[in-house]
């Protein structure tokens, strides 16, 4: 059966607060908890008026005091943009505070315009090419390798389960050659998805993490009683996300009935074509667009974005989903 989790980017709506947001992303979590979905994700994005998850172990810290079973995890920590060594701090505390519990997903990409780099003191472009060589120092810092000169404390043994993520062939030709778990982005960047998924199949090396290959394929979802209302509630994420790629970002606007049809069809196209891995609409009809993902993909798990102006409609949306989707 192919498990089902939730990604979070603590999105802050028009009228509303960082701290608002995220407060509710700690009542998502433990209600997703609730619900029975695996993990609880957060993405790093920065300078970014609509998200508030730019400091990702931080809300992870918030999240993991709000639940007790769900994995609470980064969709993903950009490590261009860190020092492996502390990210190993990060999470290995992250750990001892939640032990067993602790995902860390790792992406190349910053995050974010090139001005972030310089804001963090960090040749961007550097650091994405040493990225597989500090996936494996992260990999060296938390077995407590004794060949390092400085041990991460905490962080040396810690029990994180550490995920490539991609949106491209070259994060699943890394997965593979690793033997690491692989979330492929395609609630964003679809194209490659195919690609991908095979290339890492194809090439994986087991590993003491992994004996086989393990994919999560990110998906937009939303659902609601009716199609109509599923896609109003789901305009609102569709307003931010055609607001970032035109490079006016900014908090999340309120829902707008028939928005898709309202946009020119430049605009109208690229959004189908960037959003064509999604699940919209009522109960059958997100359950038959998830299989369809499942059969295409083979997906060991799949990890749901799909925020919303007001939190009670994800959270209705997540129940929806997890009643309609229990046997896929």
């Amino acid at each position: 059966m192919t498990e089902l989790s939730v990604l979070d980017f603590a999105t802050i709506p028009e009228g509303s607060s960082a701290g608002e947001a995220l407060h509710a992303t700690a009542a998502l979590a433990s209600h997703a908890e609730q619900l029975g979905y695996r993990r609880f994700w957060m993405a790093e994005h920065h300078a970014m008026p609509g998200i508030a998850s730019s400091a990702v172990s931080v809300c992870l810290a918030h999240v993991g005091n709000a639940t007790s079973t769900i994995r609470i995890g980064s969709g993903g920590i950009m490590l261009p943009n860190h020092n492996p060594f502390v990210i190993a701090e990060q999470f290995g505390t992250l750990d001892a505070l939640f032990p067993g519990r602790v995902d860390l997903g790792l992406g190349r990409a910053p995050g974010a315009d090139r001005r972030i780099g310089q804001a963090l003191r960090k040749d961007i472009h550097g650091a994405a090419e040493a990225f597989p060589q500090d996936v494996v120092e992260l990999r060296a810092l938390f077995a407590g390798d004794p060949r390092l000169t400085l041990q991460a404390t905490p962080g040396a043994g810690a029990d994180v389960e550490m995920w490539i993520l991609g949106s491209s062939l070259f994060g699943a030709q890394l997965a593979a050659a690793l033997g690491m778990p692989y979330a492929f982005a395609a609630h964003f960047a679809p194209a490659a998805l195919d690609d991908a998924l095979a290339i890492y199949r194809e090439r994986f090396t087991p590993s003491g993490q992994c004996a086989k290959p393990h994919v999560m394929v990110a998906a937009n979802a939303f659902a609601a009683e009716t199609e109509e209302d599923a896609f109003y509630h789901a305009s609102s994420m569709d307003q931010s996300f055609v607001a970032l790629r035109t490079g006016t970002p900014g908090k999340m606007p309120p829902p707008v009935r028939g928005y898709r049809e309202s946009l020119p069809p430049q605009a109208r196209a690229m959004m189908e074509a960037t959003r064509s891995v999604s699940a919209i609409g009522n109960r059958a009809q997100v359950r038959q667009s998830l299989e369809t993902i499942i059969k295409r993909t083979g997906a060991d798990e799949l990890i749901l974005s799909g925020s919303s102006f007001d939190p009670r409609d994800r959270s209705r949306s997540l129940e929806i989903i997890q009643d309609a989707c229990r046997d896929l």
